[in-house]
């Protein structure tokens, strides 16, 4: 009887899980609305006399995004000004809603990728994943190996659908 091959495992595939390089700690908003005069106007001198008495270490260890969900004129400086109370505390933050703060995690957990590794390579994007990873992050990854990478799939590498094949030269 011949010996089993597992082919999969034996080639030159690499395989790329976004849930394996995602974050997944907490995501919370911070809401500029609840310190505007009737939801409208914000004033500076009370605006900084109540960050003063925030409590942030409820920020701790969670990425937070600064938004204001009022439909007021907010200044650029009273975001800038929640920003420098959390960027000793927060693992990150962005200005703006959730899915900004979502396209900021993944730029940030993408950057440190070794893009000479998918150099000549097949390269497998994991498609199933129990984490929720946005579609920006699949479009991204795409972007950072096409430029190297033989040939993109997506699935798993026992079945994938072919997305992209460099053309011989």
């Amino acid at each position: 009887m011949s010996e089993i091959i597992n082919r999969v495992a034996s080639s030159p595939i690499i395989t790329i899980n976004l849930e394996e390089l995602y974050p997944r700690e907490e995501r919370v908003v911070f809401d500029i609305k609840p310190f505007l005069l009737q939801e409208l106007i914000l004033r500076e001198k009370d605006f900084r006399a109540a960050l003063k008495d925030i409590d942030w270490s409820q920020y701790e260890n969670k990425w937070v995004a600064i938004t204001c969900s009022a439909d007021a004129i907010v200044p650029n400086w009273a975001f800038m000004l929640v920003a420098t109370y959390l960027d000793s505390i927060a693992l990150g933050y962005a200005i703006g809603d959730l899915k900004e703060l979502e396209v900021m995690i993944t730029e940030d957990c993408l950057k440190n990728l070794d893009l000479d590794s998918f150099t000549d390579r097949p390269v497998v994007v994991k498609g199933c994943s129990d984490f929720p990873i946005p579609l920006f992050a699949y479009g991204k990854i795409i972007s950072l190996v096409k430029s190297r990478a033989k040939a993109i799939m997506y699935g798993e590498p026992c079945s994938t659908v072919p997305l992209y094949k460099k053309q011989k030269s």
